[in-house]
């Protein structure tokens, strides 16, 4: 990966729906070689995909929590992991070192959702405990 396609990726994750033209303008590419350089970005795994930010709040979804989950000792945390991507309201979910074993944030639509969802985590058989943080205000949010 050479500077150009380091600037192709910044143009990307700042916009990705800028067009192949506006990008070989902005670093001095034809089209068809700033295609070359995508589709190999895109080929060796450094571009994962396309995604579109949705408002959550437009959508109804207004709450975000820090939930810690411990899991019994039998299973190491990342198999437990895998299981948690069925839950929708899962936005990320870390291993971590310290008292929990896997910190994740989630969205939900209110105060009873989360309850909800907090409860459907605490059903599962490797969650021991939990422990909630209600986030207030996302002072840094780097996508």
């Amino acid at each position: 990966m050479d500077d150009l396609d380091r600037q192709l990726v910044q143009l990307l994750v700042a916009d990705g729906r800028r067009t192949l033209v506006d990008m070989g303008r902005e670093v001095g590419l034809s089209t068809p070689a700033v295609k070359r350089r995508v589709d190999q970005l895109e080929r060796a795994g450094v571009i994962k995909g396309y995604t579109a930010i949705v408002d959550p709040v437009a959508l109804g979804w207004t709450l975000e929590a820090i939930v810690e989950l411990r899991f019994e000792g039998k299973q190491p945390p990342a198999d437990a992991l895998r299981s948690l991507r069925a839950v929708p309201e899962i936005l990320s979910a870390f291993t971590v070192a310290g008292d929990f074993d896997v910190i994740t944030r989630v969205r939900v639509r209110d105060t009873a959702h989360l309850q909800d969802t907090i409860n459907r985590l605490r059903r599962r058989p490797e969650v021991v405990s939990t422990r909630t943080t209600v986030i207030m205000e996302a002072v840094i949010d780097r996508r």
